[in-house]
């Protein structure tokens, strides 16, 4: 009988500690972007899952949809989950820098 308890509180330890590490992180993330999708404006620069930069138009957000400007004069329609984050050119750099090893995460130079 005491091992079927320390079954159960292992059980309950190792949900818990899946809950913490995984579940809980992708809540957050997956609110902090409805957050920013929600919040689009036009004139907002943005990224699309796609990697492409543009500024956006128009948002509809009864239709899910925005205008998308990528180049002069070529406006895309897309879906809002289609844009992934707002275009902040010095973040981008920084982690270019990260990724080659020319800095660290700590911004201190590593070369």
């Amino acid at each position: 009988m005491p091992e079927i308890i320390l079954v159960g509180v292992l059980l309950l330890l190792g949900m818990g500690a899946y809950w913490a590490m995984v579940l809980f992180p992708k809540q957050r993330d997956y609110q902090k972007r409805q957050r920013f999708v929600s919040e689009m404006q036009a004139g907002d620069e943005v990224i699309t899952y796609g990697g492409v930069i543009g500024r956006i138009v128009e948002v509809v957000p009864e239709q899910g949809i925005a205008f998308v400007e990528i180049a002069d004069g070529v406006v895309v329609r897309m879906i809002n989950a289609a844009i992934m984050q707002p275009y902040d050119p010095e973040e981008i750099a920084k982690n270019a820098r990260i990724g080659l090893g020319l800095m660290s995460d700590m911004d201190e130079p590593t070369a």
